[in-house]
């Protein structure tokens, strides 16, 4: 190593230090030990002739020299990763073996994915998911993940992408809460309900609520960031909240409400970045999925024009 090219387990360690805040904490998180973090941290600032952290009450702060290398150790540590995973598909027999990294929404991932990952272990035993679940969007192109689950349209051109339909939101209630606090008819009745929503605003429920202007000075029962929390709330008869209308048509309890006031379609998109089109673990996982979810979104169809 010179002091032009510093070891990449450097930056990993560098990475580890910005997430966890200590040197304690980085160690337990790559299963090294607490000196070995901080000569890591001591030979990075060398080689590059920069301080790095600093001491701090709440532990160790990056420095701003850090923070603009942190997407840089992000990438480094994304393109480790992936290439682990490439890496586990090499040399296979004709069992088609190795590991897929699969990021989807909390609800997608709890609610829908576990029978269809089900049926792909029974498939394909040798190949091993691991399911990140957020709400963001991951990079596929920086190779966070192999496949993604998204509700729009990937628009790199390095993708393959594949519409699986759309996925309709709209108001649910639990029967026995509309049977207490009757059944909103307008947007003025749901302003008087107990309302489940979200905690802090993006962009999409920033544009939402404008649409629901009487909805402004309702009563919030709870607030959450989670679609999950969401999704429990109004199974447990907290209020009125948004979620999937084919959610809620597995449970005879829900009802839904103002479908003429609001229904909102997600599009539903399968993605995968195209150099994986040789990887037969990640191949088999994305046919499943499409598989998987295309009927998982046409059951709801169905059940729509038969309701």
């Amino acid at each position: 190593m010179t002091e032009l090219d510093p070891d990449w387990n450097l930056y990993r360690t560098l990475l580890a230090v910005l997430r966890e805040g200590s040197l304690s904490g980085a160690a337990r998180a790559l299963g090294l030990t607490q000196p070995t973090i901080g000569r890591h941290i001591d030979a990075l600032e060398q080689a590059l002739g920069l301080t790095l952290f600093v001491r701090s009450p709440a532990g160790f702060a990056g420095t701003e020299a850090a923070q603009a290398l942190r997407p840089y150790a992000e990438t480094l540590a994304a393109t480790s990763a992936a290439m682990l995973r490439a890496a586990s598909n090499l040399g296979a027999g004709p069992d088609i073996t190795g590991t897929v990294r699969l990021t989807a929404s909390e609800v997608i991932g709890v609610e829908v994915l576990p029978p269809i990952l089900a049926a792909l272990a029974r498939r394909h035993p040798g190949i091993t998911v691991e399911l990140a679940l957020s709400n963001r969007i991951e990079n596929l192109l920086r190779r966070d993940a192999d496949i993604a689950v998204r509700m729009q349209r990937p628009d790199q051109d390095a993708l393959v992408a594949r519409r699986l339909g759309v996925i309709e939101v709209g108001w649910h209630a639990r029967r026995d809460y509309l049977e207490r606090s009757g059944t909103p008819q307008t947007y003025e009745d749901l302003a008087h309900h107990a309302l489940i929503g979200v905690d802090t605003h993006n962009a999409f429920t920033r544009k939402l609520m404008e649409q629901m202007a009487p909805l402004n000075e309702a009563h919030y029962a709870l607030r959450s960031n989670s679609d999950l929390v969401h999704l429990a709330a109004i199974r447990a008869g907290v209020g009125v909240g948004i979620c999937q209308v084919r959610l809620a048509q597995r449970d005879p309890a829900l009802v839904r409400v103002l479908p003429d006031l609001l229904t909102i379609p997600l599009e539903t998109w399968l993605a995968m970045h195209e150099n994986l089109r040789g990887n037969s673990a990640c191949m088999a996982a994305f046919g499943a999925l499409a598989e998987g979810l295309s009927a998982y979104i046409d059951s709801a169809a169905d059940e729509k024009l038969n309701g």
